[in-house]
């Protein structure tokens, strides 16, 4: 479901921008559907932004790192409770959006944008093979590859780091290790 988290990233950096959705492009979800999750707008654009058929990098047109690397971070990772905890019932409508979300994009293609899925890494990112992890995918003809050569600063690769062991610790215990 890290569609899920994608869309919801999306949509709170539209709103914070004031402009359509679908112009917010390449927000990566690294790693797990939960808290430790990590929302990255670093390789994130923003198309036709200001409505003047340029293409700016997100970072560059929200221009608040404080607020894209602080709060929209813990945001996005704690979404999916707040909704809860307001509504006192899950998202399930959001989630089903997600859902179709996800396959109409890996059934007609990402037409070159990034979409996060959760696959079976082949270590890249330093993630261990095997491992369930949401990657920045590119889906063509019901087909996925995760995107290669991304630069990870430091800040993101801690980030990458603390949602794998979350995920290998959930491994061991599926394995009842």
């Amino acid at each position: 479901m890290t569609r899920l988290d994608q869309n919801r990233a999306a949509a709170i950096l539209a709103n914070r921008l004031n402009v359509n959705v679908n112009q917010i492009k390449n927000v990566i979800i690294w790693g797990n559907h939960s808290a430790t999750q990590y929302p990255d707008i670093r390789h994130a654009i923003v198309v036709n932004y200001p409505n003047t058929g340029a293409t700016t990098p997100l970072r560059s047109a929200v221009n608040d790192d404080n607020y894209l690397f602080g709060p929209f971070i813990k945001t996005v990772q704690e979404r999916g409770a707040a909704v809860i905890q307001v509504r006192e019932k899950s998202s399930t409508a959001s989630a089903a959006s997600a859902a179709v979300d996800h396959m109409r994009t890996w059934l007609f293609g990402s037409q070159g944008d990034y979409t996060s899925i959760g696959v079976v890494s082949d270590g890249s990112y330093g993630v261990p093979k095997g491992l369930i992890f949401s990657f920045p995918c590119i889906t063509q003809n019901g087909t996925y590859k995760i995107v290669q050569g991304l630069s990870i600063d430091a800040f993101s690769q801690d980030r990458i780091n603390k949602t794998t062991e979350e995920l290998l610790q959930e491994k061991d215990q599926a394995e009842g290790k």
